[in-house]
C-alpha cells in the first residue's frame, strides 16, 4: 500500500491549498497538519468538509504565527529552535535543560490539534522530522500506540554504514511502542534519483510512505504531468488508518 502524504497541511495557505488541490485529484491521500500556525483554523474546516485523513506535523523549530499563541509555548518554542538549529548534530544529542520545553510542546500542540480536528491524529511526524531528536525519543513523548514516522528509507551505498546502522537502530526503537510503515520516502528525492518505479513497485508488497510538499515547482510538475498521475493511480493507495487493519 503507498501512502503519499502531504506535509504543512494548514502551516500556510499556499501549502494547504496545494495539498487539497492533488488529493482532490486522488493523488494525495493523507496530510499533516500543523497547529498555532495562521492557516490551521481553516485547514482543520477544510479536512473535515473534504473527508482528508490528517495526522499531527509537530514543530519545535518553525515560529508559530497563528493568533493568541500561549506566551509560555512560544517561550518554548524559542528555547528548542536555538538548540536545533544551532547545529546538524543538535538533534542527536539529548539536551536536559530542554526537557520542560519539548514536554510543554508536545502536550500543547497533541491538544490543539484534538480541538481543532476533534479527534486523535492519524499518525505522528514532525516539521523537519525532528519528532525523531532525542529530546522527544528518549522522554518519551509521542503517545503510545500511535503511527510515527520512520527514518528515510535508503539503499545500500546511499549513506554510510554508521548513519543507516544508527537510523535502524532508531527505529527498532520507535517500533517498541509505535508502528512505522514499511518503507518512507520523499518525492523530491524519488524525482531527483528517478526511484518512483522502484518505490511504487514495493508498495506492492510493503506499507509504504511517499512525503510531499505539493507546493514546490519540483515536486507540483511532476504531480501535473498525467504519465506520474497514472503510475501513482495504478497502484493500491490508502491512509495511515489502513495500517490498523
Amino acid at each position: 500500500m503507498l501512502i503519499v502524504n502531504a506535509d504543512d497541511w494548514g502551516g500556510w495557505h499556499s501549502a494547504t491549498d496545494a495539498a487539497l488541490k492533488y488529493f482532490s485529484k486522488g493523488i494525495v491521500t493523507s496530510a499533516s497538519a500543523m497547529v498555532f500556525m495562521e492557516d490551521s483554523e481553516r485547514a482543520a474546516g477544510l479536512a473535515k468538509e473534504n473527508g482528508l485523513s490528517t495526522g499531527l506535523h509537530l514543530n519545535f523549530t518553525q515560529a508559530f504565527t497563528g493568533i493568541a499563541v500561549n506566551k509560555q509555548l512560544e517561550r518554548a518554542l524559542r528555547a528548542t529552535s536555538k538548540y536545533l538549529c544551532s547545529s546538524r548534530l543538535a538533534s542527536l544529542v539529548y539536551n536536559p535543560f530542554l526537557h520542560a520545553s519539548f514536554s510543554r510542546l508536545c502536550a500543547a500542540q497533541i491538544e490543539e490539534y484534538r480541538r481543532l480536528y476533534g479527534t486523535e491524529p492519524t499518525h505522528i511526524n514532525g516539521h523537519q522530522h525532528m519528532h525523531l531528536c532525542m529530546n522527544v525519543i528518549i522522554s518519551g513523548f509521542l503517545p503510545r500506540g500511535a503511527i510515527v514516522r520512520r527514518n528515510f528509507t535508503f539503499r545500500k551505498g546511499e549513506k554510510s554504514f554508521l548513519n543507516r546502522a544508527y537510523r535502524d537502530i532508531l527505529d527498532a526503537r520507535l517500533s517498541r511502542h509505535h508502528t512505522l510503515t514499511d518503507q518512507f520516502y520523499s518525492l523530491k528525492s524519488a524525482i531527483e534519483h528517478r526511484r518512483l518505479s522502484a518505490i511504487l513497485e514495493a508498495s506492492k508488497t510493503n506499507s509504504v510512505e511517499l512525503m510531499t510538499h505539493p507546493e514546490w515547482v519540483i515536486e507540483s510538475q511532476f504531480l501535473d504531468d498525467p504519465e506520474n498521475e497514472s503510475a501513482l493511480h495504478g497502484v493500491t493507495v490508502g491512509d495511515f488508518s489502513d495500517l490498523r487493519h
